[in-house]
């Protein structure tokens, strides 16, 4: 039986690989736009409600501005279905077809995404500085087509990926609610979450990373009720994971979850392999297909969709002059109180913090320019800056990083606070109380709503680690959260478990 070939050129494959990633980069997929909007309806936490405004009214600009979504813009993943009567037009190998479509991508001068793979993850951790190489699955499949799933996915919400070979007789359930609480909040919820039942250790894995870029339709799965065991799981972990109380951003709320998707696989008699990723609040993803009649291009969504929010970054908020902010001022902070940053705010993150730590273990000075006496340092590392930006979005890392880095820091160099996202463990929680410092929040999902914030950079230690490096930003009305105050109290701890007793009072008969 004779088949038609289709023939796919490099070029085409190529610029659509290069065009979702950039689509993908600043436009949220509409039905994350509204559950996320639906969620924000429903939440009764002011700071949780607060939170969501914020990651929608940041999705509304990078939409309207072509920015990224997220400081983090991701590690390429990518899942391709080559039809079985297709051949490519080239004498490369498929592989480097899409990683020039991501080099073409994140270097788009345009919308300059940043740069953070790095090779020799072991060893010297190099950047490889166009954000590749892609992660690629490929398939070969019936038919004349080639197939095409992309997500950028973020290092927080990747850091928490998770994994069990549980017992046979074990509860999946029972697993996924004592796992999703030691998470943390450093995967930026609410999102999704991905989970992979069966098969092998690695296709589990690969399961619920492939489940993440299916449609939110959990809506719709209570209204037509489940036809299998896999839906049966999704309805009973929606509701038990959001009856946590962990809430957006881990303070505590009505909505934890967006939706939960469940993939499964027969597996060996003697095994339960289970895998759970989430997707945080920069959920990025598209597809597209290419037939040989050329490139497929995405197509821009209506943004009428997207919700016009009233939100107001100074209502009923405590306003702070950095430059001349006093421990004496920090003690008065309460926790969830929301507070805008105004004056010199110095940056570092992993590299830099061991940098720095390596230096006073070492006796030696800090470089010039990095004095952190009565100062706060920002977890962030920022996209870079184009046309007339003092930087690009600059939304902050999970903290918990830092955290075997914080004592020696506070105790040596005088810092008196920090800007992150999510929870501190017990040793950064240790550290903050013994040294009468204080941990404050930004939203992760707001980046470039917070780089508006920013109207001065410069970079003044350790250029060498690019998006790494130590700058100093002037900021203006910056909102934050206080986290942990000089005490110790978390309101990552407080929030989740207020709002759980309030849930569980009210499925009480």
């Amino acid at each position: 039986m004779t088949r038609n070939t289709t023939i796919i050129k490099q070029e085409d494959l190529i610029a659509s690989v290069a065009d979702a990633l950039q689509f993908i980069s600043y436009y949220h997929p509409l039905d994350f736009i509204q559950a996320m909007y639906a969620a924000w309806q429903r939440e009764e936490s002011p700071a949780a409600k607060d939170a969501i405004a914020q990651i929608l009214v940041n999705s509304r600009m990078c939409a309207e501005g072509h920015r990224p979504i997220c400081q983090d813009t991701g590690i390429v993943n990518v899942f391709l279905n080559v039809g079985m009567n297709v051949r490519f037009d080239t004498d490369a190998d498929l592989d480097a077809l899409i990683n020039e479509g991501v080099r073409r991508a994140y270097l788009h001068p345009d919308n300059v995404l940043r740069a953070s793979i790095l090779a020799d993850p072991a060893g010297k951790r190099i950047n490889t500085k166009d954000n590749t190489p892609a992660v690629i699955y490929t398939r070969i499949v019936p038919g004349d087509k080639v197939e095409a799933h992309l997500a950028a996915k973020g290092g927080g919400s990747e850091a928490k990926a998770r994994f069990a070979m549980l017992n046979p007789s074990d509860s999946v359930v029972d697993w996924v609610l004592a796992t999703v609480p030691g998470m943390g909040a450093g995967w930026c919820p609410p999102g999704i979450l991905g989970i992979g039942i069966g098969g092998t250790a690695d296709k589990a894995m690969l399961m619920a990373k492939e489940a993440l870029m299916e449609p939110i339709d959990i809506q719709s799965l209570k209204t037509r009720g489940p036809a299998n065991r896999a839906e049966e799981l999704r309805l009973e972990l929606y509701e038990k994971v959001n009856a946590l109380g962990i809430g957006a951003q881990g303070l505590g709320g009505l909505t934890t979850v967006l939706d939960i998707k469940v993939r499964d696989y027969p597996t060996h008699a003697a095994n339960l392999p289970v895998a759970m990723i989430p997707n945080c609040a920069a959920t990025r993803h598209t597809h597209f297909t290419l037939d040989g009649s050329g490139p497929a291009l995405q197509q821009a969504p209506d943004l009428s969709v997207w919700p016009k929010l009233p939100w107001e970054a100074g209502k009923g908020a405590r306003r702070v002059d950095l430059d001349k902010v006093t421990r004496e001022e920090v003690a008065a902070w309460k926790p969830g109180e929301t507070l805008l940053l105004s004056g010199k705010l110095l940056t570092g993150r992993d590299a830099a913090h061991k940098r720095i730590c390596d230096l006073l273990a070492a006796g030696k000075p800090l470089p010039e320019g990095v004095d952190l006496r009565n100062r706060f340092i920002y977890y962030v590392g920022p996209v870079d800056a184009v046309r007339d930006e003092a930087v690009g979005p600059a939304g902050p890392t999970t903290a918990t990083r830092m955290d075997k880095f914080t004592g020696l820091l506070l105790e040596k160099t005088g810092l008196i606070g920090m800007v992150g996202k999510a929870e501190r463990g017990p040793a950064g929680i240790d550290a903050i109380r013994k040294h009468k410092a204080v941990y404050l929040i930004a939203v992760g999902g707001a980046a470039y709503l917070v780089s508006k914030a920013i109207s001065k950079a410069r970079v003044v230690a350790f250029a060498d680690l690019g998006m790494e490096a130590i700058q100093e930003f002037t900021v203006r009305d910056m909102p934050v959260t206080v986290a942990v105050d000089v005490n110790g109290t978390s309101v990552h701890t407080t929030g989740p478990s207020e709002w759980r007793e309030i849930i569980m009072r009210r499925k009480t008969p």
